[in-house]
């Protein structure tokens, strides 16, 4: 199960908003070991599609270093699709490198600024997706 702060889940979905049309990225980074979503980290999609994202490469080098300096790690990787389901796509499955990772998807189809939206999160290891239960507090 995925346990992720009111305000976490709020800057995931305002991230998702405010790129549409475009795919929105990003991670939400805690410290290692302890599978908590603490620290909102947007990222830009390098890709600039609707249909694809992309974590620019400088970007990610800058992020993973300052992962290692604050003893953290990548605990939500999120993603938005803009045309389809919150469900992983063929591709976001074959990229997902993180099997410690929860996969945050919102879909901003079918919506406006006051929603309705999906926001699902599912754990992507060695091609297997499942997905689980998302719990908001806070």
């Amino acid at each position: 199960m995925l346990t992720i702060t009111r305000d976490l889940y709020d800057q995931i979905v305002v991230h998702a908003r405010k790129d549409h049309p475009d795919e929105a990225c990003g991670v939400i980074a805690g410290p290692a070991g302890s599978d908590r979503p603490e620290r909102f980290v947007p990222m830009l999609n390098a890709a600039r599609s609707p249909t694809f994202y992309e974590f620019d490469s400088g970007d990610l080098l800058k992020l993973y270093r300052d992962l290692d300096d604050r003893d953290e790690e990548p605990v939500v990787i999120y993603h938005s699709h803009t045309a389809t389901e919150a469900y992983p796509s063929r591709t976001d499955i074959t990229y997902a490198n993180e099997p410690g990772a929860h996969y945050v998807l919102v879909s901003t189809a079918d919506t406006d600024d006051a929603g309705p939206f999906q926001f699902r999160s599912f754990r992507i290891v060695d091609g297997e997706v499942t997905e689980e239960d998302v719990e908001v507090v806070g």
